[in-house]
């Protein structure tokens, strides 16, 4: 599992004080970062390089964040295809889970526009950092 801890800014909140649905996609995409670094180490977006591409999201919203509260941001894998593997994420504040989701990232060659198998050195740090959901 990653935790990265981000601080709500300013325009994170609306006049309640209450975070923007928007705040939680830019927080779990920095949560991802670690992972990206598992297939990019310097995180090189160029197209001969880059082999990552999102393909769904899914959000949901478990209790109010706050803004003046730092909040935790968790992300573990769930699941790993041939090609595809699953992103968990959290949203923890004040020691409550407040919003949780997933991302489901595929192995691409951008050059010739086609998905391609999960290397096995790669797939081998993934399956470090597994945790299977209880989907109850």
């Amino acid at each position: 599992m990653f935790i990265e801890t981000v601080t709500p800014r300013f325009g994170d909140a609306d006049g309640l004080r209450h975070i923007n649905n928007v705040a939680l996609v830019e927080w779990f995409e920095v949560g991802r970062n670690p992972i990206f670094r598992m297939f990019t180490p310097d995180l090189d977006l160029s197209y001969e390089n880059w082999k990552l591409i999102l393909v769904r999201t899914e959000f949901d919203y478990i209790g109010q964040m706050l803004y003046g509260e730092d909040v935790e941001i968790r992300s573990f894998i769930t699941k790993i295809g041939n090609s595809s593997f699953i992103i968990g994420h959290e949203a923890w504040q004040e020691k409550e889970l407040k919003a949780k989701g997933k991302a489901v990232l595929v192995y691409f060659d951008f050059i010739n526009q086609k998905s391609m198998p999960i290397p096995n050195e790669i797939r081998a740090k993934l399956e470090n950092h597994l945790i299977i959901e209880d989907n109850k």
